[in-house]
């Protein structure tokens, strides 16, 4: 139980972990986007929502991308699985709501780094 529970962790960081780096890195190529938006009169919660959503986004395409391959999985693999069947719909939705989460609190940090972008800095560099 110890063993898969802590597999189970490790995967769920090195998700947070991807997850942030992407999100980080696609923030840190449209500094210039989100300096001109704040020049324009965009709000900090607006910047925000804009960078959660679309890590909301590919979070939501990557749980429809990824639940039929584990559940078509789960099918090749159904010998080594304990205490759950291959169609067990709680685990399947708990999972994706937690990857989910993840990926929304991997988000967050870059988001409102995002917001904070001085657009007089943000239109200077290139």
């Amino acid at each position: 139980m110890r063993e898969r529970v802590g597999s189970a962790t490790v995967a769920v960081a090195l998700s947070v972990i991807g997850v942030y780096g992407l999100t980080s890195y696609a923030v840190s190529q449209r500094t210039r986007e989100l300096g001109i938006r704040i020049a324009l009169g965009a709000k900090q919660g607006d910047v925000v929502r804009l960078v959660i959503r679309e890590g909301f986004r590919l979070a939501l395409i990557g749980a429809a991308i990824g639940l039929p391959i584990a559940f078509a999985a789960s099918k090749a693999i159904g010998s080594m699985l304990f205490e759950v069947t291959t169609s067990d719909a709680l685990t399947y939705g708990g999972t994706a709501a937690l990857l989910i989460s993840a990926a929304m609190l991997a988000t967050w940090i870059p988001a409102r780094r995002a917001a904070r972008v001085d657009p007089v800095v943000a239109l200077k560099s290139e």
